[in-house]
């Protein structure tokens, strides 16, 4: 038997719980699909992703070192401060 049905419930709920605090469906879609369905890191990158928003960073610009940082919100911050 497949496991795809399992697996499938599995992201939906993890989608669920990220819209439920508040992060657009485009975005939680987004996070989850770069980061492999992973909701731990999706859930980090989206988290650093508003902070850096609300501290007005470009959200294309986040995306990209958020990305090259791996999550790491001290590294990720230094290299959007010397952009």
């Amino acid at each position: 038997p497949s496991c795809f049905p399992l697996q499938f419930l599995s992201y939906l709920g993890a989608c669920d719980r990220l819209l439920k605090q508040g992060y657009e469906e485009g975005q939680v879609e987004e996070a989850m699909e770069m980061f492999q369905y992973s909701e731990k890191k999706a859930a980090e990158f989206l988290r650093l992703l508003a902070q850096f928003n609300d501290m007005g960073f470009q959200q294309n610009e986040i995306k990209e070192v958020l990305l090259l940082c791996g999550n790491q919100r001290e590294r990720a911050l230094e290299e959007l401060v010397m952009k």
